[in-house]
């Protein structure tokens, strides 16, 4: 009995905690938020408004202090819908972020006169609407509006009446006009105003803001600066980057005592680099690329104690490499790709303990057999890009090379003669290899399937022959991908790829090397032999390809095996056979093409099969494909009938995919019953006292 006392009493305390837990909300806060609920397309979880739903201090999302709300946090909530007025009558409100939404429409400025808020954070929606010169929000701390569709100019009165704001983010908007000089935002520590269309000088009053550490300034049109004045600024972080900056690059970084890093690619800048920023001690990060600058590179390590990443790239620089950049002890990432930079890699570089990422493709660079054994020495070299430079030269067949650190390999494009080295075989870290656009002859060395972490392999527009090794359908990486490599710093560029046109903002990009899909390419060679059936087991491989070589046989049906398969092209070879049934099951091909080879018989008109053009297909006169043939249906039937009887791999594959349809159809025929026999019954029984819920 005393157990059961105790036990009834513990529940009874639980009760009332959990009841005193309930605070309830003020009835003025209750009917805002109705009122900001009737304003989305759906309700929002959790939020239940009925007679009894007085506790909505305790709903997803919302913070109260003595029962009134004083944060409304919603972010990352599928929301969709418009802002409505009546939200904004919270008299406490401190917090409200409802960013990474789908809210549109026009922003109430009723929103900027809360008296009490202090992190407004409405980013990543679709609001649209131009903003009032003055924001009257007194406690401000964070203004974050960036990623939305606002347009006309950005308020010059911004912090007359919010002066304690620290944090303005406006970036990926429709904004145009100047900058506002911000000389009332005091405690500002972040302003980002990055891709928008704002133009002019950049002005000098910025760099007068006391407290401002980091200014992103990025993806505008602005075309100069204004200066800095007499002031010295605390910024940290300067991001000037694709605009249409012209002259030269202001000579004023002594002015900058704590600047770590400035980013100013992608801009009109000329005259070479200004000496005080060659003699920064406090900047680690420096990326010029892609300007007009021009003379000789002359950093000063013994000043640039703290200099980590170097991005002089697709410049006019000329002359040597600084053999004074291997003293700098900091520097890891160094870009002088696509210069007039001419000679060899100095000596001095077998001491340069730091580097770990070295591009200089593109260049005038000679003598690669010198340059590779200097190299070596670098205990911690991770990536190293030689590409169309060392023209005709012959890749080194030195067997003493080691590389112990390198995850990947870039001797693209410069038309080297021999054959692929054995020495290769000791870089065990290897993840990357391109060897592309080049004149090597011989056979594809077997023990490039022994490399377990490589996932991309690019041997193509080669001379070699032979068979494609069997052991490339073995790489570890390529059946299950688990590999690592630490990148570096997202301004040094691995080498340009593509451009990325997915969302405003990011017109071009670099891509770095984990951003690579896994790819074997061994395209336009003299390969011949067989295809594998066994590139089934490659799970992981996103590309293959394999066309302009002379390979034999038939396509295999085991290939259906590479589940993450995106481009599969055995085009302008001499495959024989028909095209594989399997394929069909392929969930994610969206490049594909057996082209100019002697196939024959029906194309299955089922999956991603369906989806490709006659290009796919052509130059297979015996080839039959969605409706547009070479040849009548009767002929193309003759022709199914004369292929060879499927093999046991190719039975046992076509007997699965029946089997996967069988097992669906029975699964989901079951599905129904038992839904049809106990659910909608139980919701039809629900639906009679639940229907507001």
């Amino acid at each position: 009995m005393v157990p059961f006392f105790i036990f009834l009493l513990f529940s009874l305390q639980t009760l009332v905690l959990v009841n005193t837990q309930k605070v309830e909300c003020n009835s003025n806060d209750l009917t805002g938020l109705k009122a900001f609920v009737n304003g989305f397309d759906s309700p929002i979880e959790g939020w239940v408004f009925n007679d009894t739903s007085s506790s909505c201090c305790n709903w997803v999302g919302i913070k109260c202090e003595a029962g009134r709300i004083v944060e409304i946090d919603l972010s990352k909530k599928r929301l969709s819908g418009n802002l409505s007025d009546a939200l904004f009558r919270f008299e406490h409100l401190m917090v409200l972020n409802l960013s990474y939404n789908y809210i549109q429409g026009p922003l109430p400025n009723v929103i900027f006169h809360f008296g009490k808020l202090e992190v407004l954070d409405l980013s990543s929606n679709e609001i649209r609407d131009v903003l009032p010169n003055s924001i009257d929000l007194p406690k401000l701390d964070v203004l974050d509006l960036s990623a939305n569709s606002f347009s006309g100019v950005i308020p010059s009165g911004l912090c007359v009446n919010s002066s304690r704001v620290r944090v303005v983010r406006l970036a990926v908007n429709y904004f145009n006009g100047s900058v506002p000089k911000f000389e009332n935002c005091r405690l500002l520590e972040q302003l980002y105003v990055a891709s928008n269309y704002l133009y002019g000088d950049i002005p000098k009053s910025l760099f007068g803001l006391p407290r401002l550490g980091e200014l992103a300034l990025q993806e505008n049109r602005f075309t100069g600066f204004e200066g800095i004045g007499n002031s010295t600024s605390g910024l940290v972080r300067l991001n000037v980057s694709s605009n249409r900056l012209t002259g030269k690059i202001p000579d004023w970084f002594d002015r900058f005592p704590n600047l770590s890093y400035f980013i100013a690619h992608s801009n009109n800048l000329s005259g070479g680099v200004p000496l005080s920023l060659l003699n920064s001690r406090s900047v680690s990060s420096v990326n010029l690329r892609n300007n007009s600058l021009n003379g000789l590179i002359g950093f000063n390590c013994s000043s640039m104690v703290n200099l980590t990443s170097l991005d002089l790239g697709t410049n006019n620089f000329s002359g040597n490499i600084p053999g004074n950049l291997a003293s700098c002890g900091k520097l890891k990432a160094l870009n002088l790709a696509r210069n007039k930079l001419v000679g060899q890699i100095p000596e001095s570089f077998k001491n340069f303990e730091s580097l770990s990422y070295l591009s200089l493709s593109n260049g005038s660079f000679n003598n690669l057999s010198m340059s590779l054994k200097i190299l070596q020495h670098c205990p911690n070299l991770s990536v190293l890009v030689l590409t169309m430079n060392f023209h005709t030269e012959q890749l080194p067949s030195d067997d003493e090379l080691q590389f112990k650190s390198l995850k990947a390999l870039v001797i693209a494009n410069c038309r080297l003669t021999g054959s692929i080295p054995s020495w290769l075989n000791g870089l065990t870290q290897l993840q990357l290899l391109d060897l592309s656009w080049n004149d090597l002859t011989g056979t594809i060395p077997a023990y490039l399937g022994n490399l377990k972490s490589l996932f991309y392999l690019d041997l193509s527009n080669n001379s070699l022959s032979g068979e494609i090794p069997k052991s490339l359908t073995q790489l570890p990486s390529l059946i299950s991908r688990d590999i690592s490599l630490e990148e570096p710093s997202l301004d040094f560029p691995f080498f340009k790829r593509k451009r990325n046109l997915t969302g405003r903002g990011q017109a071009l990009r670099y891509n770095q090397i984990m951003g690579f899909p896994p790819s074997i390419d061994l395209s336009s060679n003299l390969l011949t032999g067989p295809i594998w059936s066994e590139f089934g087991n490659l799970k992981k491989l996103h590309v293959l390809d394999l066309k302009h070589n002379n390979l034999s046989g038939t396509i295999p049906s085991a290939l259906s095996g590479m589940r993450s398969i995106e481009t599969l092209d055995m085009s302008y070879n001499n495959l024989m056979g028909s095209v594989p049934t399997s394929f069909v099951t392929l969930p994610f091909l969206s490049k594909f093409s057996v082209a100019y080879n002697n196939l024959m018989g029906m194309v299955p008109s089922r999956g991603q099969l369906a989806t490709f053009s006659n290009s796919s297909f052509e130059g297979n006169p015996d080839l039959c494909w969605g409706g547009l043939t070479k040849v009548t249906i009767d002929t193309c039937q003759k022709n199914q009938d004369l292929l060879p009887p499927p093999t046991a791999s190719d039975k046992d594959e076509d007997f699965s995919i029946l089997r996967m349809v069988v097992i669906i159809g029975f699964g989901t025929g079951f599905l129904v019953t038992v839904i049809s026999l106990l659910v909608i019954p139980g919701i039809m029984g629900a639906s009679k006292t639940d229907k507001f819920e």
